[in-house]
């Protein structure tokens, strides 16, 4: 099983529990994280070690990347598994499935790639290369079905499982309990760190009456990450407590990726602020077709959350956005009814882990 970031770590490490639970005899050996580690998995590498994003990104780590790559199979072939599980990932993940499939091993992606906003072209290998894909957005069967037709599982978002549980948790920071929250979630890989933090706190003295706290995430070293946070008495550090937090805050700044739905899913309302390398981003504009970034906008297909994107991303349009969402009665109750209409279009009344393991050890049986 192979995840290459936090939000993989985490599914991956439900799939294993579904997994252990319907057959306590299965041998799971994973790259991926802490959670799929403690859900019984052998880990053999962390995802930290593993994750670059963006074009630029990729070339400049290209190295380590393709040792990861070459040491993967290695793993694999030492392994010997009955199947290949990938979680995401898929510049990664790909071109494993692919090795792994010549090689006789069956294979099964979990949390589709997002082909639908770009790199169609990766369909006819994927068709070739795995044995079962597993979707976790309503529109995605359907995308694939009607546009290359090729049946695949719809099995639901992972998160609707995850969130539930998530309700009520106690105050992350119990010392200024009580008060006005705004989240800052500014992701989990140092590079996009670096670049979206200091733009979000950089809004804290527009709104004294708030207390701003940053979501750390897990895997993070607590002295780098404490070096980028101002001593400042209405800034505060949660280290892995992000649904804490998000509890009991009022609005959220949130960099893009799962987070954007995570939020919207626990009822916060959020401004997605989004800057990376402007060469990666050119390049993106030119072959990306969708018209947002967010997970919940795509989901609804339409401007459900701002999204504050590259230049755009700016202090002054940031506290904009940020009083039009604490103070306009109006937008509040447009958020609401839009987030209840996200939860209604993500509800299957199934359980995705389950349902996916369900689908592997049926795969695995045949």
């Amino acid at each position: 099983m192979i995840a290459g970031e936090a939000s993989g770590d985490l599914h991956g490490s439900n799939l294993i529990k579904a997994i252990k639970a319907k057959d306590n005899n299965a041998v799971i050996q994973c790259w991926g994280g802490d959670l799929m580690e403690a859900a019984g998995g052998t880990l053999v590498k962390h995802y930290r070690a593993l994750a670059f994003m963006g074009l630029v990104e990729v070339l400049m780590n290209l190295r380590t990347i393709l040792s990861n790559i070459k040491f993967c199979k290695k793993d694999i072939e030492a392994f010997q598994p009955d199947v290949l599980i990938c979680i995401d990932y898929p510049g990664f993940n790909l071109r494993i499935a692919e090795w792994a499939k010549q090689k006789g091993i069956k294979v099964i992606y979990f949390i589709a790639p997002q082909v639908w906003a770009w790199k169609e072209n990766r369909v006819p290998a994927m068709r070739k290369n795995i044995d079962r894909l597993l979707c976790i957005l309503p529109f995605e069967k359907a995308y694939f079905k009607d546009r290359w037709n090729w049946d695949v599982d719809y099995v639901g978002h992972p998160l609707m499982q995850v969130l539930a549980t998530q309700k009520n948790l106690p105050h992350p920071i119990p010392e200024i309990e009580g008060q006005n929250i705004i989240a800052l979630l500014p992701g989990s890989r140092k590079q996009e760190i670096l670049k979206k933090l200091p733009i979000m706190l950089s809004v804290a003295n527009a709104f004294p009456n708030y207390q701003f706290a940053i979501a750390q995430a897990p895997g993070l070293d607590d002295d780098w990450f404490k070096q980028l946070v101002p001593s400042q008495n209405n800034i505060h550090i949660v280290k892995d407590n992000t649904y804490a937090l998000l509890n009991h805050s009022k609005a959220a700044l949130v960099t893009s990726g799962t987070a954007t739905l995570e939020t919207a899913l626990l009822g916060v309302p959020e401004i997605v602020c989004y800057k990376g390398n402007p060469i990666t981003l050119a390049l993106a504009k030119r072959f990306v077709k969708i018209k947002f970034i967010a997970l919940v906008n795509l989901i609804m297909n339409k401007e459900v959350v701002k999204e504050l994107i590259q230049e755009e991303l700016t202090t002054q349009n940031l506290v904009t956005a940020l009083h039009d969402l604490l103070e306009n009665p109006v937008k509040q109750a447009q958020i609401k009814e839009d987030y209840a209409a996200l939860q209604n279009a993500l509800y299957t009344g199934q359980n995705a882990a389950e349902v996916s393991a369900e689908i592997i050890l049926k795969e695995l049986s045949n």
